[in-house]
This record gives C-alpha cells, sequence and structure tokens, in this order.
C-alpha cells in the first residue's frame, strides 16, 4: 500500500517516458498505412479492379499482422535470455528503416508487380518488430512498477497505440491542408513515411540511455535466467495452458473490440457512409481525445477492482451495443442513405450457384462475368446494402430497387477482357441500376450539410471508451500471469495471435464478409462472435492477478 501511494520517481517517469515514446511511433506507422489503405491501393495495386485492389492493400496491411507472433518468438526469446533493452532497442530500429523505405518505394506505374511485392516485405519486417516491441515494452514497465500501481504504470504503454493513430491523423491532414487533395494523392502521402525518421532517431536515442530492467538484472545474477525460453513456455502444458488462456480468454476478444473502435470504425465511415476522408479523420481524432484519458483511469481501477471485471465489461458493452451502434452512425453521418435504405431495400435476386465469392482478393474484374457477380460487385463498389433472393425460376440475376427490376448481364471474356457487346451491356446496366438508386433516394455521397458531427463523434468516443475498457488493464495482467524468466516469450506470442490474427485481419475479414453478404452491418458479426466467446471463456477459466509477485523467477 505505501508503494501504491507514493507519487511516481523521475526514473519511473523517464522507463514509461521512453517506452512510450518508441512504441507511438511502432504504431504510428501501423495507422498510416491503416488510414492511406485507399490512395495506397490506387499507388500499389493498380493492376486490379478497385474492389479486389482495396481488398488486396488491406491484406497487405493484414500481412504486417500475420508475421507478428514470430516476431514475438524471435524477439521474446532474446528478450528473456539477453535483456529487455537490447531487444526492443532492435525491434524500433527495423520498424524506422521499414516505414521511412515506404515512402521512397516506387509505384505499380513505375516498376510494376515488384512495388507490390516490396511494399508487402515492408510489412512483413515492420510485423515482425512489432512482435518484439510491445512484450518489450510492457515487461520493461511492469517490471520497473511499484507493487499497486502496474495497471496505473502499464496503462500509460496502452495509450500509444491511440496516440501513434492520433499523430498519424495529425500529420495526414498536415499535409492534406498543405499540398491539397490533388497533390496528396499523387504523392504528398509520401511526406507522413518520410518524416518518421525524425521519430525514429529521437527513439533510439531515449532507448539507448536506458538501463535494463531490475527484475531481469536480479534473475541474473541470481543465475535463473532461462536458456531454452521456447521450450519452458510452449513445451510445458502447465505455462502452455496459460498461453492458451491469456489467448482466447482476454487477448482475441480485446483484439477484435479495440479494431472495431480503432480501425473499422473510421473505415466504416469512409468507405460505407461515404464520408469524405478529411472529416472523418477530423471526428476520428476529437473522439480519440476525448477518449484516451479512460486508458489512464480503467488501468488505475484495476488496480484497486482488478484487471479481469473491467476487461470482461468491455467485451460484454462491445458484444451487445455494436448493431445499434453502427446503425445510428449510419444515420448520424448519412442520414439520406439510412433513409433510402427503410424506405425501398434492394433485393439481388439469383438462381442458387450463380454467385462467386466476393470477397475474392486475388480476382480480376472479368473473373466476375456471372450476371450475379456483376450485379453484386456494382452494389459493393457503390457501397450499397442489399439482401439476397434465390430464383427459383433461373435466368440472369436481377437488381430489384423498391419496385423496379433490373436484369443483369453476362459477361463474355476475349483475350482477357470483356467483348465489345459485353462491355457495352454491363456499362448500360451500371448506369441504369444508378439512375434507380438515385431516384430512390441512395446518394453516393454523405451530405456534409446532414452530417451530424456531434453525434458521431459521441459514438467513436463510446467505441473508444470501449478499447480503454479492454486494453487498458491487458499488458499488466498479461506480466502477471508468466513468470520472469519466461515472461517476454510467453505473453508476447498470445498477446500478437491475438492482436495479429484475430484483430489485425479484421477489416480484411469484415469487408469481405460484407462484399459476400451484402448488407453493411454484415462484417459486425465478426468482432460479436469473437468478443461474446472471449467474455464466456475468460468469465469462466481465467484467474484474477492483481495482487501477484512479478518478481517470482518461476
Amino acid at each position: 500500500m505505501a508503494a501504491s501511494a507514493r507519487p511516481m520517481t523521475p526514473e519511473e517517469r523517464r522507463v514509461i517516458v521512453a517506452s512510450s515514446l518508441g512504441t507511438v511511433f511502432e504504431w504510428y506507422d501501423f495507422y498510416l498505412y491503416g488510414s492511406l489503405a485507399g490512395i495506397i491501393a490506387q499507388q500499389f495495386f493498380s493492376g486490379l479492379d478497385p474492389s479486389s485492389a482495396f481488398i488486396f492493400a488491406l491484406l497487405a496491411f493484414a500481412a504486417g499482422f500475420i508475421v507478428r507472433p514470430f516476431g514475438a518468438l524471435v524477439f521474446g526469446r532474446l528478450g528473456d535470455m539477453i535483456g529487455r533493452k537490447y531487444t526492443f532497442l532492435v525491434t524500433i530500429l527495423i520498424m524506422g528503416m521499414s516505414t521511412f523505405i515506404v515512402g521512397i518505394l516506387p509505384s505499380y506505374a513505375t516498376v510494376g508487380l515488384a512495388a507490390p511485392v516490396i511494399l508487402v516485405a515492408l510489412r512483413m519486417l515492420q510485423g515482425l518488430a512489432l512482435g518484439g516491441e510491445y512484450g518489450g515494452a510492457a515487461t520493461y514497465v511492469a517490471e520497473h512498477s511499484p507493487a499497486g500501481r502496474r495497471g496505473a504504470y502499464t496503462a500509460w504503454i496502452q495509450t500509444t497505440a491511440t496516440l501513434g493513430l492520433f499523430l498519424s491523423l495529425v500529420v495526414i491532414l498536415g499535409v492534406r491542408s498543405l499540398v491539397g487533395e490533388a497533390a496528396f494523392a499523387d504523392w504528398g502521402w509520401r511526406i507522413p513515411f518520410l518524416v518518421s525518421i525524425l521519430l525514429l532517431g529521437v527513439s533510439v536515442f531515449i532507448r539507448l540511455s536506458m538501463n535494463e530492467s531490475p527484475a531481469f538484472k536480479q534473475m541474473k545474477a541470481e543465475g535463473k535466467t532461462s536458456k531454452a525460453p521456447l521450450t519452458e513456455s510452449f513445451g510445458r502444458w502447465k505455462n502452455l495452458r496459460v498461453v492458451l488462456l491469456a489467448l482466447f480468454g482476454l487477448v482475441a476478444g480485446q483484439a477484435v473490440v479495440w479494431y472495431t473502435g480503432q480501425f473499422y470504425a473510421p473505415f466504416f465511415l469512409t468507405n460505407v457512409l461515404r464520408v469524405d476522408g478529411s472529416t472523418a479523420n477530423i471526428l476520428t481524432a476529437v473522439a480519440l481525445l476525448l477518449g484516451t484519458p479512460f486508458f489512464i483511469v480503467f488501468g488505475t481501477l484495476s488496480d484497486r477492482v482488478g484487471r479481469k471485471p473491467i476487461i470482461l465489461a468491455g467485451l460484454l458493452l462491445a458484444t451487445v451495443s455494436y448493431f445499434p451502434l453502427f446503425k445510428a452512425l449510419t444515420q448520424a453521418a448519412n442520414p439520406d442513405l439510412a433513409a433510402a435504405q427503410a424506405r425501398n431495400q434492394i433485393v439481388v435476386i439469383a438462381a442458387a450457384g450463380d454467385c462467386s465469392f466476393q470477397g475474392n482478393p486475388v480476382a480480376r474484374e472479368i473473373d466476375f462475368y456471372r450476371s450475379c457477380d456483376i450485379a453484386k460487385r456494382f452494389l459493393a463498389q457503390n457501397a450499397v446494402s442489399y439482401s439476397n433472393q434465390v430464383s427459383a425460376a433461373g435466368g440472369p440475376a436481377r437488381v430489384r430497387i423498391g419496385e423496379q427490376d433490373i436484369p443483369a448481364p453476362v459477361g463474355r471474356v476475349v483475350n482477357h477482357k470483356f467483348d465489345d457487346e459485353s462491355f457495352r451491356a454491363i456499362a448500360a446496366f451500371k448506369k441504369q441500376v444508378g439512375e434507380a438508386l438515385k431516384a430512390a433516394g441512395y446518394p453516393t455521397q454523405a451530405d456534409p450539410a446532414k452530417v451530424d458531427h456531434v453525434t458521431i463523434v459521441l459514438i467513436l468516443t463510446l467505441l473508444v471508451i470501449y478499447v480503454t475498457m479492454v486494453y487498458a488493464p491487458i499488458a499488466a495482467m498479461l506480466v502477471e500471469l508468466f513468470p520472469t524468466r519466461i515472461r517476454y516469450t510467453s505473453m508476447s506470442l498470445p498477446y500478437h495471435v491475438g492482436n495479429g490474427w484475430f484483430g489485425g485481419l479484421l477489416p480484411t475479414i469484415s469487408f469481405a464478409m460484407v462484399a459476400q453478404n451484402g448488407n453493411m452491418f454484415h462484417g459486425l458479426w465478426y468482432p460479436v462472435v469473437i468478443a461474446a466467446a472471449t467474455l464466456a471463456i475468460g468469465l469462466v477459466f481465467v484467474p484474477e492477478t492483481r495482487q501477484v509477485d512479478i518478481y517470482s523467477a518461476d
């Protein structure tokens, strides 16, 4: 109690600032890519049709998350064997240089296929680095924290992801306003990646001045460091069981809530509700400013009431409220769209087996030659929500808008492109559907005069608060679940499998689900189901940890 009541020492403040600044930089890059996914799709995947290019850009984004668990294994092992400080100094150098190179990477128009290949390779390097970064930062801060304050101290690390997003939005908005939208889409998007070299220099300088964590120094002095942290972490059921519980009873749900609030909601605003990018970025930035202090609130509260109750409460709120919140977001951001969907629902009527998988990321436009594919593809590209109906009579697919039925053509492919007759028929179909959508009141863009900025900010802030509930206590809880000698390795893997795979793939999976099903809200089933499953597992099997002695090597 004495330790928890005393003020933070200068050394403790320096540890938190040093770790947090480095992690802000790490997340700055990931958010840059996520925020600029549309432009990156045009720059590096222009050889695909627009829908496939965007999904493929999201997959390239997800590639960095897919490899994160491997980074956790590599750098976690080093962190448990040679120390926390030097390991996550290396991670920031890898991350920083990969970020900078994206800013000078030639586009698809310049070097062809080499451009997306190199981009994906850089994303994977960044993912490997981040796989070792978070475990090091969280472990380092927690092992410097006094008993009774670990939740509050590590909560500062948790703010860095949101601060990284906020910093990326500020830089993007600043560059956009200076060079203009046309120049930004052409070359200005590179500037935020290039200026990251300054952040890298500051971060490396600060980390070089840091000392090793006291828990690791004590363990090393006693000769208790692990010689085989991977074997101890995952080859022994006693520890492997805790790893699995951490993944499925904590991190998987935390990850989908985090990515829904921080990534999917802004994507939904711009790509589905058609709010212009600058407005969406400003509203997101305001929500982040309002919501970020709750990381410290819930981190501190977890020192008093426990980590588990706060995390599970956040999962429960997300599970029961995502669908109503996103429907309210639709009404606030694009009321004309909400009204049109209520008045004139759109139905795609097609024979069984006539529709391909619309979420295929590597498909070209000519691969969608069936009438059902042509109909659904056009609706998806225009962010139009629809339902599906099987036609017993067969024949070409039809798009029903209100009382009007519009038959879709079948494309014939000759020499890797639609023949002239098909091209004209598809163009005529798109024109007819576009006119019918316009007549039914479906807008092509959200009307700026009707956008309810206050309501949008409130909804986005509430989504961020859910993030703070599940994310603020997670670092302290993961540190407390595992012994010092294998802590870096053991906590890093479930964290990065959860956040890299369950969370990092959320935008891609959710948008593919929407493209396949047609309903704009269908993608929310992914985070809702994962959060609900994690809530059930965590409630039954995961223990409370706030009273654990983290200085125990075993």
